[in-house]
C-alpha cells in the first residue's frame, strides 16, 4: 500500500515537469523562424483541407501562447496531428517507441550483468594487475565518443559484411521461420547494441567498483572481518548490499542517458527508433512530430526513473521510511 501511495505521488508530481518541458520546447520550436507546415505544404499528396486543419489545429494565426494551448490541448485528447509526409503521428510513435524500448532494454540488461559482477571483481582485486587492467578498458570505453564508434563499426560491417546495415530486419522478414526470425533480428541488433553497451558498462563498472570500496572501508565491515566471517561473507552479505543501493538510483539516470545516446547511435545505422525520429523531425521542422517525440521521451525517461524509486524502495527498508 505504501508503495502504491508513493506511484501515485511521484506521477503527480511528474505533471509539473511535463508542461514545464512541453512549454521551453513548444516555444523553442515556434520562435523559430521556420514555417511548422512547410513541409506539408510541398507536399501535393496532402490537401487543401487537411492543411486547414492543421493550420486550425495548432492555431498559427494566434498569438503563440494560445498556440500552445491549442497542441496542449489536442495532445490531452491523443490527437497529435500529422507529420510533414501526410502520416499520422501517433503511427509512427507506434512504431518506433517499441524498437527503442527493445534496444534499450537489452543494453541495460546486458551492462549490468557484465558491468555489476567485474566491478565486484575490479573491487575485491584492488591495486592489483587486474584491477588495473579493468580501469584501462572501463578508461577507453569512456573515452570513446558514441557517434565516432558507431560510425567504426559501420565502416567494419560495410567492408566485412558480417552484420546487416540498416533498419531492424531483412525485407523478407516475413517469409522465415520462428528461429530465423531471432537470428535476423538478432543480427540487425549487434551494431547498435555493441556500441550502447560499450559505453554504458564502462561508466558502469567504475561506479560499482568505487561503492564497494567506499563499502569496505566502514566500521561495520571491519566488525564483520573482526568478528571471524570469510572474506565471501563480508563481500556478498554485509558489504555488497549496501554498495548495489546507489546504483539502483543510478538506473534511472542510465535509461535516460541511452535514450539520449540512442539518438546519434540510431541515426548512424539507420536503426528505426524514436531517437532517430526526433533528430530527422527536427532537420524538416515538423512540429507536430518533434513535439510528440519529445513529450514520449520524457515520458519514458519519467518512467524509467520511476521504477528505479520503486525497487530502491523494496531493496532498502530505510528509504521506505523517509518516502
Amino acid at each position: 500500500m505504501e508503495i502504491l501511495k508513493y506511484i501515485l505521488k511521484r506521477i503527480l508530481q511528474t505533471i509539473p515537469l511535463l508542461i514545464i518541458v512541453s512549454l521551453i520546447s513548444f516555444f523553442i520550436i515556434r520562435l523559430s523562424p521556420v514555417d511548422p507546415l512547410a513541409e506539408l505544404r510541398l507536399n501535393p499528396s496532402v490537401s487543401k483541407e487537411t492543411l486547414q486543419k492543421e493550420t486550425e489545429r495548432l492555431g498559427l494565426d494566434k498569438p503563440i501562447i494560445v498556440q500552445y494551448g491549442k497542441w496542449a490541448s489536442s495532445f490531452i485528447k491523443g490527437d497529435l496531428g500529422i507529420t510533414s509526409n501526410g502520416e499520422r503521428v501517433s503511427t509512427k510513435l507506434k512504431e518506433r517507441i517499441p524498437n527503442t524500448l527493445l534496444l534499450t532494454v537489452i543494453v541495460i540488461f546486458l551492462s549490468w550483468a557484465v558491468g555489476i559482477p567485474l566491478g565486484i571483481l575490479a573491487a575485491v582485486k584492488w591495486k592489483t594487475p587486474l584491477d588495473r587492467f579493468l580501469t584501462v578498458l572501463t578508461s577507453i570505453g569512456m573515452a570513446i565518443p558514441s557517434f565516432f564508434f558507431a560510425v567504426l563499426l559501420l565502416l567494419f560491417a560495410v567492408k566485412t559484411g558480417w552484420f546487416p546495415v540498416g533498419g531492424l530486419t531483412s525485407s523478407n522478414f516475413s517469409n522465415m521461420t520462428f528461429f530465423q526470425k531471432l537470428g535476423d533480428l538478432a543480427s540487425h541488433l549487434v551494431l547498435p547494441v555493441t556500441v550502447l553497451f560499450t559505453i554504458s558498462l564502462a561508466g558502469l563498472q567504475r561506479q560499482m567498483r568505487a561503492n564497494l570500496l567506499d563499502v569496505m572501508d566502514s566500521d561495520y565491515v571491519k566488525f564483520a572481518r573482526a568478528k571471524g566471517l570469510s572474506e565471501f561473507q563480508v563481500i556478498f552479505k554485509h558489504a555488497l548490499r549496501n554498495a548495489v543501493n546507489p546504483m539502483i538510483t543510478l538506473l534511472g539516470f542510465e535509461f535516460a542517458g541511452l535514450l539520449s545516446g540512442a539518438a546519434l547511435t540510431e541515426y548512424v545505422f539507420q536503426y528505426p527508433g524514436l531517437g532517430r525520429l526526433i533528430l530527422e523531425a527536427v532537420l524538416k521542422s515538423d512540429i507536430n512530430l518533434v513535439m510528440a517525440s519529445l513529450m514520449m521521451g520524457a515520458i519514458m525517461l519519467i518512467l524509467g526513473n520511476l521504477f528505479a524509486d520503486i525497487l530502491l524502495i523494496i531493496t532498502d527498508p530505510r528509504v521506505r521510511g523517509t518516502k
